[in-house]
């Protein structure tokens, strides 16, 4: 039995890189809001493995590996393929399958742009499992939240009342500039601060609570649009405190 309930946390990761080969699937497809929707799914169940592993105290070198492949899979891969799909209706106003494609060679350059986010995450993670340092926070941008920005993108399309804001958000020039912007926040040393706690002390955590409230007020009156503001207040706020020698 005891065998048997420190799998749960894997079972759990394994949940996680099936939604994440789904998102891949679908974004691939066209399907974006679906592949939007799998990515968050993903993201629950990744931070429902570390909670089980903490609970059950399942920890094993096995769980960190497989952690690290369903990140790459669900945070990186799949984001690559929401990301390729923009492009593709950015450059082309369809999607099509990969064979099918008749483009110049600038706009093959322009689509492989989407693998810096694979490629960037699984730089990241391999840093993050090969440090030596036990510091309470992030270095660069954790590859979770990559994975929710870009399922944002993919979830906004449930909303085709902004067509304008569209066309500003997806044209080509804005979705490389953010790949490449967003691919190299996750391999800085920039500091960031994680979400976990080791108590509820407002004095230990006051930083994170600002960004929860901060968040909060995002989601409640910007739906789906909070989601993609939210990552990127968290950016703005990790930069601001590190500018200002804030300690975490």
């Amino acid at each position: 039995m005891k065998k048997i309930i420190a799998q749960v946390p894997n079972f759990i990761t394994s949940l996680n890189i099936v939604m994440g080969t789904l998102a891949t699937f679908f974004a691939i497809d066209g399907h974006l809001i679906w592949a939007g929707i799998f990515i968050v799914v993903a993201s629950l169940l990744d931070f429902l493995d570390g909670f089980a592993a903490r609970l059950l105290n399942a920890y094993s070198e096995v769980g960190k590996q497989l952690d690290s492949l369903a990140d790459i899979v669900s945070f990186g891969v799949a984001p690559g393929a929401i990301l390729f799909t923009l492009l593709e209706f950015s450059l082309f106003d369809k999607n099509q399958a990969i064979y099918e494609i008749s483009a110049q060679w600038y706009e093959w350059l322009i689509l492989f742009s989407a693998f810096l986010i694979p490629v960037f995450g699984a730089i990241r993670l391999a840093k993050f499992n090969t440090s030596q340092n036990e510091e309470p926070f992030f270095r660069g941008l954790p590859i979770p939240a990559n994975g929710l920005l870009w399922a944002s993108f993919g979830l906004m399309l449930e909303f085709p009342q902004h067509q304008e804001l569209f066309r500003i958000l997806f044209s080509t020039k804005n979705l490389l500039i953010l790949a490449i912007f967003i691919s190299g926040l996750m391999v800085i040393n920039l500091p960031m601060f994680s979400l976990k706690v080791k108590s509820l002390k407002f004095e230990e955590n006051w930083y994170r609570y600002v960004f929860l409230l901060i968040v909060i007020f995002l989601l409640s009156f910007f739906t789906i649009y909070g989601l993609a503001l939210s990552i990127f207040t968290y950016i703005v706020l990790n930069t601001v405190f590190y500018l200002f020698k804030v300690k975490y």
